[in-house]
């Protein structure tokens, strides 16, 4: 199960991301824009995807990966439940949302460190 800290972790390894609050969550961005946001009372990440990859990774299990229920939702707006998130689809998933998000010169990047680790 991952957590906050991981969530963390994972988040601030992209380049430039940073981590910043959100109303009451906590939100991690690139040039200003959310990636991925916590929800500690509900121990939950909010992320940012294509609507194809929320596809994706709701086709895994749509009671842990799944849209936001509302126009946020149909935006790419994905929550993952942490408590039951398999730890390679949560790292996939994340990473994925900072490259929806990042300029794509940074998305790069992440993309080129990917491949030469597989």
């Amino acid at each position: 199960m991952p957590t906050i800290n991981d969530l963390r972790a994972l988040a601030l390894s992209f380049p430039e991301a940073t981590e910043e609050p959100h109303f009451e969550k906590t939100s991690f961005r690139v040039k200003k824009k959310i990636f991925a946001s916590y929800d500690a009372k509900l121990n939950r990440a909010c992320i940012k995807l294509s609507e194809i990859d929320q596809d994706v990774f709701g086709a895994s299990n749509s009671k842990i990966v799944y849209a936001v229920p509302n126009k946020w939702g149909k935006q790419g707006w994905t929550f993952i439940q942490l408590e039951d998130v398999h730890p390679d689809l949560f790292a996939d998933a994340i990473t994925t949302a900072y490259c929806e998000v990042a300029p794509p010169k940074l998305a790069n990047l992440v993309r080129l460190n990917q491949n030469e680790n597989l």
